[in-house]
């Protein structure tokens, strides 16, 4: 039976990173959730993506009746029985009364719908609700991307290794601790580098480069033809995503995709979008010096909330970029489309589309922006599509009442939340 990712009302707390794409593409451990349910179920799924993200996301099948899954939610074995034994025209909840997934036709839909399921819309097109003991491991919030890193680079390296083609290891200068942990894959690159992984797994993806001096500890992702920096010094649960630059001193973050961090600095407890470029020498604090737990912007509350964690790095937005020596505090929120630069710290939020730093921020122009990202992204060979202008255009649109100092278009602005 055809299966479709959906998202719920939690794609808010993934801000800024679902302005730009549903929550299930999304990349954390080796893959993004799309490809993870791929990999499970062994054929490509369709998708269901909220509002303006439509026409780029959404791919629905003509199929009199689907299995809807919970984008967020890791493909375990579990959610694979319950898939197997799910019921015509009923909806599955875990333990925690989250939704996981259902059973009905795609013709069910509104006509005027926004995208997101929810218990209370299946309920109102008449699906059984059934109340289950599974509580599967998913995604509740942006830091779980880091939080949960670890655990989905050790649940991805099980998924990798079935089908990718294993090259040994031939350099005689590079040193490895835990050689049964390590997969290098066919076509992948490790020069003189150092990698321990005795306390969890490293996959190095096909067209990957380590370059001299590496130092890889504890699990790692390093995605297909992402390239680590001479003297790169990698700590621990963290992803560098495909065609990612990696270099200076990382731990427990997430490079997604097409970003650099090519340079000298310290990136930890972080997470960057795609397309992102942190200037030489940037650092971003994790840690408060009195060693307390941080606040961090919220954009459901529309403000900065208590997060509970103690690491707390840079969240940051696709397409952002900073100058060299720029520090980032402690959690700091930058969103799409932002450039920083200048001496100080900059705020601890950083609407999209900003432009600035700690001496002020301002609208960085929307067709100056688009100029930027054709640039860059020709750089890698690839283009920036009408599709992706128009989410590009809504997101400028949507975000303008987070920039309170400008004259926002909208006529009768809804709430930031419902703009979100």
């Amino acid at each position: 039976m055809d299966c479709i990712l959906f998202e719920d009302e939690k794609r808010i707390d993934f801000l800024p990173f679902t302005y730009t794409r549903p929550v299930y593409e999304l990349r954390a451990g080796l893959f993004t959730f799309r490809q993870r349910w791929e990999h499970q179920l062994g054929k490509g799924v369709y998708s269901l993506a909220w509002d303006y993200l439509g026409p780029a996301f959404t791919r629905l099948p003509r199929a009199a009746e689907a299995i809807w899954i919970n984008g967020r939610v890791l493909p375990e074995a579990e959610c694979l029985r319950l898939l197997e034994a799910a019921r015509p025209h009923t909806a599955y909840l875990a333990a925690d009364g989250q939704l996981l997934m259902a059973r009905f036709a795609p013709a069910l839909l509104p006509v005027r719908h926004d995208g997101l399921l929810s218990t209370a819309l299946l309920q109102q097109l008449g699906l059984h609700i059934e109340h289950t003991s599974l509580q599967p491991l998913s995604l509740q919030q942006a830091t779980d991307l880091f939080l949960l890193n670890g655990q989905l680079i050790a649940f991805d390296f099980e998924l990798a290794v079935r089908t990718a083609k294993r090259a040994p290891l031939t350099d005689p200068y590079t040193r490895v601790y835990g050689a049964d942990n390590l997969f290098i894959e066919e076509g992948a690159s490790v020069r003189a580098a150092i990698i321990d992984a005795e306390d969890g797994p490293v996959f190095i993806g096909q067209g990957a480069q380590v370059l001299e001096g590496a130092i890889i500890k504890r699990p790692h992702a390093i995605c297909p033809h992402a390239q680590l920096s001479m003297g790169a010094k990698l700590r621990g649960d963290s992803t560098i995503g495909p065609y990612c630059k990696a270099g200076g001193e990382i731990t427990n973050s997430v490079l997604m995709g097409y970003s650099s961090k090519a340079h000298e600095g310290y990136l930890g407890n972080s997470i960057l979008g795609f397309w992102c470029n942190l200037g030489a020498d940037t650092n971003t604090s994790n840690l408060k010096n009195n060693y307390a737990r941080v606040k961090r912007w919220s954009y459901r509350e529309e403000k900065p909330v208590q997060t509970g964690l103690q690491f707390c790095g840079l969240t940051m937005g696709d397409h952002s970029k900073c100058g060299i020596n720029t520090m980032f505090n402690t959690a700091t929120v930058v969103g799409v489309f932002a450039n920083i630069f200048g001496a100080g710290y900059p705020p601890g939020f950083i609407p999209s589309f900003s432009w600035g730093g700690s001496q002020g921020l301002s609208t960085y122009r929307f067709e100056k922006a688009l100029e930027v990202a054709q640039r860059v992204m020709q750089r890698r060979k690839q283009k920036l599509s009408k599709q992706d202008q128009q989410i590009l255009a809504a997101v400028f649109e949507r975000t303008a009442t987070f920039r309170p100092w400008e004259q926002h278009s909208l006529q009768s602005p809804p709430s930031r939340v419902e703009n979100c």
